[in-house]
């Protein structure tokens, strides 16, 4: 039967398939990668209703920081990053930042990837020091060369974004913008083309 009329491969061990069976993954991949912005909007919709006690929930939130950003007039690429930057809240309560950081990074730059990936240390300067934690922990990244790029992040479009009066976007407005950052691969090791050397 050819893979053009299948709609499974038959194999059990990966080490079995074929050239034909991987061909037809891939034309299933394309498909489901098409629904990836969806997928990762949905699941930002489950910060709503989770304040952790803040005066907004999760949800608010994320996108006060988006809306702050595109009224500062931030590219999209940017406003995404600060949309999910939270998006690893519900998942990893205790490194948030680095599970945003990588369902970004293969469609963001190494700058906007590096400042969502550490931004909760940087996050930290506001509130480190009340939880008996050192507030300057984000200083042992001095050196590198986005330390100014994600303290202005946290300054401008994270430690501000918990105001119950302010006029937030809804995550429609949005919506289009992460389809948009979601389409242009920009590193995977699925597409040589794409995959930037280390």
């Amino acid at each position: 039967m050819s893979d053009t009329t299948r709609e499974n491969t038959s194999f059990t061990r990966m080490q079995d398939a074929t050239k034909e069976d991987y061909a037809l993954i891939g034309r299933h991949s394309v498909h489901f990668f098409v629904g990836l912005p969806e997928r990762v909007l949905t699941h930002l919709e489950l910060l709503a209703g989770d304040t952790g006690g803040y005066a907004v929930d999760r949800l608010t939130h994320s996108l006060q920081s988006a809306t702050r950003a595109h009224r500062d007039g931030r590219d999209e690429e940017y406003v995404v990053c600060a949309l999910l930057h939270d998006i690893g809240d519900t998942l990893a309560s205790t490194n948030h930042s680095e599970l945003a950081a990588t369902i970004l990074e293969p469609f963001v730059s190494e700058k906007n990837h590096w400042i969502v990936k550490h931004h909760g240390i940087f996050q930290g300067y506001y509130f480190f020091h009340h939880l008996g934690l050192d507030r300057d922990m984000r200083d042992r990244y001095r050196d590198q060369p986005y330390w100014r790029d994600c303290a202005e992040f946290c300054a401008r479009y994270d430690q501000n974004c918990f105001d119950p009066s302010y006029d937030t976007m809804p995550l429609d407005e949005f919506r289009p913008m992460v389809k948009r950052v979601f389409s242009q691969l920009r590193k995977t090791i699925y597409s040589p083309g794409v995959v930037k050397p280390a």
